[in-house]
């Protein structure tokens, strides 16, 4: 059955003293004892419905553990869940040997009974014995991610969980709402619909239609230093070059990562401010026939890219789209004349016809927005314009160019 829900994990740290620790190191104990207990009579029985283990294991859980009846509840839950997966394994292969699941993560389920959060950034958890309540460490901006889930009520705080990780101590805040309606199935087919194009490069990262440069710069340079590094270190061969690489590799995906999100919003947002109901991005199974393979790390980031756009568009109701992206660098966007000669340079465009200048990815970017505005020209059941988004207006293949001034 579809989920009805966006969800999302919202990752702070609580500040424990030393007792409180002690209390939630008690419960992840009794917790993985619980979630054992119940794996092994849903195990020996052949049960993998949560609600029937639940009726099974509940009793032996609070006589064999120390938590409280909801945490014995939720164990029991996790035990089928997992139990649920062996049996998804064996329907796929039945020659795979499977055994039944052990617990031995230091985590523990929360749930809205179990924990609660409150307006002053404090948390109350429940542990083996009396509950707890500490402080989230949370970023001092209010645009640190975190907020935009603690902050609005259209989040539901749902199932989370606490880990302990080297001595530290993790939340992983489980928050859902309704998704919302799509913006095209809002509107009828004789609306207008804009789109916003998208060309992903190597220079410039991504270019949007409406003249939005997220620049590659610092991340290219970065990478080949990396690059370089980790080519002296793998001649050295030694352990601690082994160890020294793997802890570099780390830093330089979560950088990538940090800078991939920030791209995304920045992406989201032009869309939001220029009122687009689609962005169109191109296909990226031709990047790899266009990329050589010394690039494969900027595949890499543009499918992760394109992955996080589409993750964070689905809150806002906008859809995300693909295209052939043949030619989109060599055609021009204002007379049409397609030639191999228009692209003088990586980041340079000026048409052979009729000498129409440009930054290259840009050109790029209103020519992938523009092929998808066509295609819904196709659709027999479209009564309204589609529209390309640019920075100061709209272009329509009916209409030509509207400023939005």
């Amino acid at each position: 059955m579809a989920d009805d829900y966006l969800r999302r994990t919202a990752i702070t740290r609580p500040i424990l003293t030393t007792e409180q620790q002690d209390l939630l190191d008690a419960t992840i104990n009794e917790w993985q004892d619980a979630c054992n207990i119940s794996s092994r009579i849903g195990w020996q029985t052949g049960e993998t419905r949560k609600t029937y283990l639940q009726d099974l294991a509940y009793d032996e859980v609070l006589e064999e553990t120390r938590l409280g009846s909801q945490h014995a509840i939720l164990a029991t839950h996790q035990a089928a869940a997992a139990l649920s997966g062996v049996e998804e394994i064996k329907e796929l292969d039945e020659k795979y040997k499977t055994s039944c699941p052990e617990f031995t993560a230091t985590t523990v389920k929360y749930d809205t009974r179990t924990m609660t959060l409150f307006d002053d950034e404090t948390v109350s958890l429940t542990t083996v014995d009396d509950r707890i309540r500490c402080d989230l460490a949370l970023p001092d901006d209010e645009d640190g991610y975190q907020h935009q889930y603690l902050n609005d009520e259209d989040w539901e705080l749902t199932e989370s969980t606490l880990s302990r990780r080297d001595g530290d101590y993790y939340l992983h805040l489980g928050f859902r709402k309704p998704k919302p309606e799509k913006q095209v199935e809002q509107q009828g087919d004789d609306e207008d619909r804009t789109v916003l194009g998208v060309d992903l490069g190597i220079v410039n990262i991504a270019t949007t239609s409406t003249a939005y440069f997220a620049s590659g710069r610092e991340v290219r340079h970065r990478h080949r230093e990396f690059e370089r590094i980790r080519s002296s270190l793998q001649q050295t061969g030694t352990q601690s070059a082994h160890r020294t690489i793997q802890q570099m590799s780390g830093r330089e995906s979560r950088y990538v990562r940090d800078v991939l999100h920030r791209v995304a919003n920045d992406i989201i947002e032009e869309a939001l401010n220029h009122d687009c109901e689609y962005i169109a991005f191109e296909n990226l199974t031709h990047i790899r026939d266009r990329v050589p393979p010394v690039k494969e790390f900027h595949q890499w980031a543009h499918r992760q890219l394109v992955d996080l756009v589409e993750y964070k568009s689905e809150t806002e109701g906008i859809c995300v789209e693909y295209v052939d992206p043949e030619n989109t660098s060599r055609r021009c966007p204002e007379c049409g004349h397609t030639s191999k000669g228009n692209r003088v340079t990586q980041a340079e465009f000026e048409c052979e016809r009729c000498d129409t200048t440009a930054n290259a990815d840009y050109v790029g970017a209103k020519n992938i927005g523009w092929r998808y505005v066509r295609r819904g020209l196709q659709s027999s059941r479209r009564t309204g314009d589609s529209q390309l988004a640019l920075k100061s207006g709209t272009v329509t293949p009916n209409r030509g160019f509207v400023s939005s001034d």
